[in-house]
């Protein structure tokens, strides 16, 4: 498995992220070629080394036109005063310059606009701007694509089944939490800053990148969070800020309040993080395969980089011989006594889909020997308050137990074997030299139906034919 851990000790972004996985050896090419699809004008990308406190990093960044250019990097606008904010309201004011990035001849021109497109010369390494010309597909950040939109635009672009599906969880993600705050449902909710062809771009950028990297597990230990406020256009926000507070509160991040001032982490950072984790608790000892470095934009007192590692377990234990993995879950559990099955069933359904790994309910006596129901979800921690959210909704029941679970798992693959009887998905286990091998559902059932088999007759005949 390619485990990778992301160190959020300065927050996490979109761009920084992007750069850190770029720079842990995602394929810059396969990247460009999908930015290249991107039904979306206004924008190029930037792939260059800078310094932050005098450390090497990977800079990823989204040169937006005089008309799309937004105030996403400009510390004046976040954190500067009324009259600061005025004068860049009435586009009287010359930019300021407070990267750290230590770029050559990082110039900006912001003469007709205040906030055209970059200027960067990077003499020591390739710097190709990344060009779109999608007139026909004119999108300005001005007007608040909704859901709808922006999923047209990822649909629209070419990458893989698996680095789309990523990319539209994470916007999910967003438009959940962007609902909440403004008080209604995910169609409806307008997106400002997200909602930006930047912010879409380094979404679709990240998805792209753990693909490519075949990344299967993902630990995130905590997200460092800066102190005081920040100007969006909603105004003057504490930080964090509505939407990544509704994210950290629905997918239970564990986060760390420093004494800093600033947003160190995004509504978009956020949310790449609720997509991707699949475990808070880092491994007892490990070894790290391979180190990245993204540097962010933002000028604060800590320095913002992110830094990505690839691991792998190394405790010297039974288990890498054994070909298992320990790690963490947890177990949801409550009774209930007034239900039907056709409402349980349709419980099991909605908590399957949201992502619980394994659900099931049996019968038990309760007091007053009532009979009655006990329901139980197996679920990663990040799920914890979204199925607990449809348990409430779809049940009578009105508590539910939390039982932290440890377990030990074999490493285990889904692929793809040719039989004589066709094409099947089927699961192998490794365990020391062994193999065992599990037919998925189903590829049995459709090959049955094709046959004219029993389900028992293709299962076996799979196991044999499969080597």
């Amino acid at each position: 498995m390619n485990s990778l851990y992301l160190e959020c000790n300065a927050g996490i972004s979109g761009d920084m992220t992007v750069a850190a996985l770029l720079d842990l050896g995602a394929d810059e090419k396969v990247l460009r070629d999908v930015l290249d699809s991107v039904p979306a004008d206004g924008f190029s990308i930037a792939i260059s080394r800078v310094k932050k406190a005098g450390v090497d990093c990977c800079d990823f960044n989204v040169v937006l036109d005089k008309e799309h250019e937004n105030h996403d990097h400009d510390m004046a606008y976040l954190h500067g005063d009324e009259t600061v904010y005025a004068e860049l309201s009435g586009h009287e004011h010359s930019h300021h310059d407070y990267s750290d990035h230590d770029h050559i001849d990082h110039s900006h021109d912001h003469s007709d606009h205040d906030h055209t497109e970059h200027s960067h010369d990077h003499s020591d390494h390739d710097h190709v701007e990344h060009s779109h010309d999608h007139t026909d597909h004119g999108h300005h950040h001005h007007e608040h694509r909704g859901l709808p939109e922006i999923r047209e635009i990822i649909n629209h672009t070419q990458m893989t089944e698996n680095a789309l599906s990523l990319a539209l969880k994470i916007f999910e993600i967003l438009a959940k939490a962007e609902a909440k705050a403004h008080a209604t449902d995910i169609d409806h909710v307008h997106f400002h800053e997200v909602g930006a062809i930047d912010s879409i771009v380094d979404i679709i950028a990240v998805a792209v990148c753990i693909d490519n990297l075949g990344i299967d597990k993902v630990y995130v230990p905590k997200l460092c969070e800066g102190m005081g406020t920040v100007r969006c256009q909603h105004g003057i926000l504490s930080i964090p800020v509505p939407a990544t507070a509704n994210i950290m509160e629905a997918y239970q991040l564990p986060i760390e309040i420093m004494n800093v001032q600033g947003e160190f982490v995004t509504p978009t950072g956020a949310a790449i993080v609720a997509a991707l984790k699949t475990d808070t608790h880092l491994p007892g000892q490990f070894c790290i395969k391979k180190i990245g470095l993204g540097a962010g934009k933002r000028t604060y007192q800590r320095p913002s980089i992110l830094r990505a590692m690839l691991i792998e377990a190394c405790d010297g234990t039974d288990d890498t011989e054994n070909n298992t993995e320990s790690d963490a879950i947890c177990k949801l559990e409550t009774n209930i006594d007034d239900c039907s099955g056709e409402v349980l069933g349709y419980t099991m359904e909605r908590l399957f889909a949201a992502g619980a790994r394994d659900v099931h309910y049996m019968p038990v006596f309760m007091k007053k020997n009532r009979p009655g129901w006990q329901l139980n979800v197996i679920c990663d921690e990040t799920k914890i308050a979204e199925l607990e959210q449809i348990i409430f909704e779809e049940t009578t029941t009105i508590g539910i137990r939390r039982i932290p679970v440890e377990r030990s798992v074999l490493d285990r693959q889904i692929q793809k074997v040719m039989t004589p009887l066709g094409e099947a998905e089927v699961k192998i286990c490794q365990i020391g030299q062994k193999k065992k091998i599990y037919p998925e559902y189903e590829s049995v059932v459709r090959l049955c139906k094709e046959h004219h088999m029993t389900y028992q007759e293709v299962f076996d005949f799979i196991i044999k034919t499969t080597h």
